[in-house]
């Protein structure tokens, strides 16, 4: 019997449809070139219930307690070493002084730790001049609150020792005939004036409609801007109308390039020379105030208003009983952008708490350090 054109059709697709219903799995072609491995499921062999549900281990506190005290054992047994590296730390732990005092010489004063005197790093023995009794009361404090000697070999604890032996550092240089070290910090001096904290104020729109730049904050005082403008104003008149009489100090970011702005060239010609002036206490004191306040013109000022070297420039001031530029007023205006931000956006405790204390600590070093009868 004759099929028609459709039965053969079907009787095709129905060969093709019994054909791969028959194909076994390792005959199908793969779309990868590894061979066909099927998966074998295998019993369940771990006799007994399921693991149980994990439970809080030790409170933190007590691991951090139980972890002190096996370092604290593991310190006192190398404490106990007899001899080796260890016995140098050891001995550097403890303080081979009982009694600090000062001892009147004709040059001046000096700190004895007992019958030891106190020395520079090279090795002579720390003098302070005779008009600057404050200071060495301070210094010989300073000694006597160390715990440790290893503490004398950080300077953040004898902040008035480092800088009496810089001082006296920069006079023995000079004495032989050696003025590196001044022209050293006459350099370093200079780049400061044109990165003048002072100097550098905040922009005068203030996109993030806060008002916290410009114009009035929302606690009423002003702006930023308006606050540092006016504490600039102050310290300027008083520089260029007692100290640099007839320069021009300029704010050094008014082009609003990253770059700030040079101060004319008479004016660091001027400051210059000033600074090569200072005799040894001042211009250590001036470097110390100026790293510290990352700011030339502020240490400047504190310099001046305590320094028996510049007391002509202040004595109308003196004589009125006005107020004197302190330690606080040189580190307000210091770190004044640091300040407007804290009280804005909040503090950030041991880090600007710290950074503040630390300041007034180095600013009060050199108050004691340039200051005398």
């Amino acid at each position: 019997m004759a099929s028609s054109p459709g039965s053969a059709c079907l009787w095709r697709l129905l060969r093709v449809a019994r054909r791969v219903g028959c194909e076994t799995p390792a005959s199908r072609r793969c779309l990868h070139q590894s061979s066909y491995c099927a998966a074998t499921a295998l019993p369940t062999t771990t006799p007994g219930p399921p693991p149980r549900a994990p439970l809080p281990g030790v409170a933190e506190h007590v691991e951090q307690i139980a972890r002190r005290r096996e370092r604290h054992e593991t310190l006192q047994q190398l404490s106990a070493a007899p001899s080796g590296q260890n016995s140098i730390s050891t001995g550097l732990r403890r303080k081979f002084w009982k009694d600090v005092h000062v001892k009147e010489v004709p040059d001046g004063y000096q700190i004895y730790l007992d019958t030891r005197p106190v020395r520079t790093p090279s090795k002579t023995i720390l003098t302070i001049p005779k008009n600057k009794p404050n200071l060495a009361t301070a210094t010989a404090l300073e000694w006597d609150l160390l715990t440790t000697a290893q503490q004398a070999l950080k300077r953040h604890f004898i902040p008035l020792t480092s800088l009496v032996s810089r001082a006296e550092n920069i006079k023995d240089e000079e004495l032989a005939g050696d003025g590196r070290t001044r022209e050293e910090i006459v350099n370093t001096m200079i780049r400061y004036l044109d990165t003048d904290t002072i100097l550098c104020w905040a922009p005068e729109n203030d996109s993030s409609g806060s008002g916290q730049h410009d114009g009035a904050g929302a606690d009423g005082r002003g702006g930023l801007r308006e606050l540092q403008k006016r504490t600039a104003r102050q310290l300027i008149t008083f520089l260029t109308s007692r100290v640099w009489p007839g320069i021009e100090i300029h704010h050094v970011g008014e082009s609003g390039s990253i770059i700030p702005a040079s101060q004319p060239q008479t004016t660091r010609d001027v400051i210059r020379g000033w600074i090569s002036g200072l005799p040894a206490y001042e211009l250590a004191g001036l470097e110390r105030a100026t790293i510290a306040g990352k700011g030339l013109l502020a240490a400047a000022r504190l310099l001046v208003e305590w320094s028996p070297v510049f007391r002509h420039s202040r004595e109308d001031l003196d004589r009125n009983k006005l107020p004197r530029f302190g330690v606080e007023d040189a580190a307000e205006a210091a770190s004044l952008e640091v300040r407007w931000q804290t009280d804005y956006w909040g503090e950030v405790e041991d880090t600007h708490d710290v950074d503040r204390e630390d300041l007034r600590r180095q600013l009060g070093s050199v108050v004691l350090l340039v200051s005398g009868e």
